[in-house]
């Protein structure tokens, strides 16, 4: 019998393959983006039905193959089952999956993308930050993460509130990072420059992003 890996990550994708299996994009923290077959785990008694949908959080039990994985087990972590039932959270929820994809690489760690789209689901479910900001500050930190981002100088915004709060977007503790109270002026700044960053470094149009503008524009 093979030997399995395990990896550590969140399922940021799913989509059906035949009668009863399913293709899932995980993004783990040892390996980045991967893709991975659950065979059989759309039968009813399957073990594995609860841990292959999206903001599953798990250590996965993996076979791996030359191109792909094959799912052997799963111990779950953190399901964020009530998120599904948020409206509109778990469609922030599935941009900041979708976002990750974009960014995410096969076999390139992904220790801190993984603990933000953690703290930034939880921060959703908490509801105590206007959704948008969430959105923002989730934006600016994994563009950060990714290279295209760093703070303007403090000259080029003028107001120090604001200033300071890009730099908190941008490299405060996870843990910490939705914990701040802020103030409709300095929401507006983060919105627009997360939006700023993302027209000119993104290259693509997330379809999560035009349901959540549709919504607000309703």
């Amino acid at each position: 019998m093979r030997d399995t890996v395990t990896l550590r990550g969140v399922v940021i994708r799913t989509q059906p393959i035949g009668e009863y299996d399913k293709r899932l994009v995980i993004l783990t923290r040892e390996r980045g983006k991967i893709t991975a077959f659950a065979r059989g785990v759309r039968r009813a008694k399957s073990p594995l039905i609860a841990a292959v949908n999206p903001f599953v959080f798990a250590e996965f039990a993996l076979y791996e193959g030359r191109d792909s994985y094959t799912l052997a087990g799963a111990e779950v972590k953190e399901y964020f089952s009530d998120l599904a039932r948020m409206m509109p959270a778990v469609f922030y929820g599935y941009y900041v999956l979708e976002m990750a994809e974009y960014f995410g690489q096969e076999g390139l760690e992904a220790f801190d993308t993984v603990d933000l789209i953690y703290v930034t689901l939880k921060a959703l479910m908490k509801g105590s930050l206007d959704p948008d900001l969430i959105r923002s500050i989730y934006e600016i930190r994994s563009f950060a993460i990714n290279g295209v981002y760093a703070v303007p100088e403090q000259n080029e915004i003028g107001d120090d509130h604001i200033w300071k709060a890009f730099w908190w977007a941008a490299a405060a503790p996870f843990k910490k990072l939705y914990s701040f109270a802020s103030d409709p002026q300095i929401e507006k700044a983060m919105i627009a420059e997360a939006e700023r960053v993302r027209e000119r470094n993104v290259d693509r149009r997330f379809k999560t992003l035009d349901m959540i503008e549709g919504m607000c524009s309703e």
